[in-house]
């Protein structure tokens, strides 16, 4: 039941206010009948007990605006976190807010927004969310709920959203795959290099030598050294959509090559893919860049 409405906030009944405010009538009308007093006086604290918590949880959802939605990596089927950010006009001020965000094609968990901690005018909160393919997903709608501080109404602030998140693909481990150009390499220190710069985990072909033993111990894995002028070998991944139908082996083939880019970025090595189409070769360098170009490939067989 919408009890007053000015643009974006919303004023509910719970079922506690319902009944409070059953209760209040009958005491309203016990005294009107019996001209007690007493009556009064209670009907008159109820009233303004009333009163004042819907003011008072009126004035918890105000002065907060959405700033922006931060993007980050997300990938298709796979939790990943949603940042908003909002401008806080009283950081003072308890809230005890529940956030909502409504998108397509997206399994988004509801957030809390406190308050009352006031660090400053920035706040961030990180919603819990699932895509649940890749691609452009539309934001609806963020909506800001609140029942503080005695839960006889509910206010909802509700901000309209004109933007679009892109999902990368599903990150498939390449284990069965093929090796792509570039992975054959095993990475080897130059004539000179002694002193050790770090540690990753063994590949087939490290020697033993080189086994970080204090790292392995740790991680419960075998760790190699990795040494200051070492090269790491690069990873060149290929792409040509015109060989590929719509369907379900396309987007494999797309979350194959997102899985060999995440592995890429976990051992940090250099990697790049090579999109060709009707139009020309495009290659793209980095983590991020290959990641958005596969996100957004279309397969143009027949």
């Amino acid at each position: 039941m919408n009890l007053w409405h000015d643009r974006r906030l919303r004023l509910a009944s719970t079922r506690l206010g319902l009944e409070f405010l059953l209760a209040l009538l009958l005491m309203g009308g016990f005294a009107v009948n019996t001209g007690n007093n007493l009556l009064y006086m209670l009907f008159s604290i109820m009233l303004g007990f009333f009163l004042v918590s819907g003011w008072v949880s009126r004035q918890a959802i105000r002065g907060l605006d959405l700033v922006a939605v931060e993007e980050g990596n997300l990938f298709a089927r796979v939790r990943g976190g949603i940042r908003l950010r909002f401008k806080d006009l009283a950081p003072g001020r308890v809230r005890g807010l529940e956030v909502l965000l409504e998108a397509d094609a997206f399994q988004v968990e509801p957030g809390f927004l406190p308050g009352g901690e006031g660090g400053g005018a920035d706040v961030t909160l990180v919603l819990h969310a699932q895509p649940l393919r890749r691609g452009f997903c539309r934001l609806r709608s963020v909506e800001l709920r609140t029942s503080f501080p005695f839960g006889l109404m509910e206010k909802a602030w509700r901000f309209e959203l004109a933007q679009e998140l892109l999902v990368l693909p599903h990150p498939r481990a390449l284990a069965s795959r093929q090796p792509r150009e570039g992975d054959l390499t095993q990475p080897r220190p130059q004539a000179g290099a002694a002193s050790p710069d770090g540690a990753r985990p063994f590949r087939e072909g490290d020697p033993l030598s080189r086994v970080h033993w204090k790292r392995t111990a740790q991680r419960g894995a075998p760790w190699v050294r990795t040494f200051e002028d070492e090269r790491a070998s690069g990873l060149r991944l290929h792409l040509d959509p015109r060989l590929w139908r719509p369907g379900p082996a396309f987007e494999r083939e797309l979350e194959l090559l997102s899985g060999g880019i995440l592995q890429a970025r976990l051992h940090r090595r250099p990697v790049a893919l090579t999109v060709a189409s009707d139009a020309g070769t495009r290659t793209y360098e980095g983590f991020t860049p290959c990641w958005r170009a596969l996100a957004i490939a279309e397969a143009a067989g027949v």
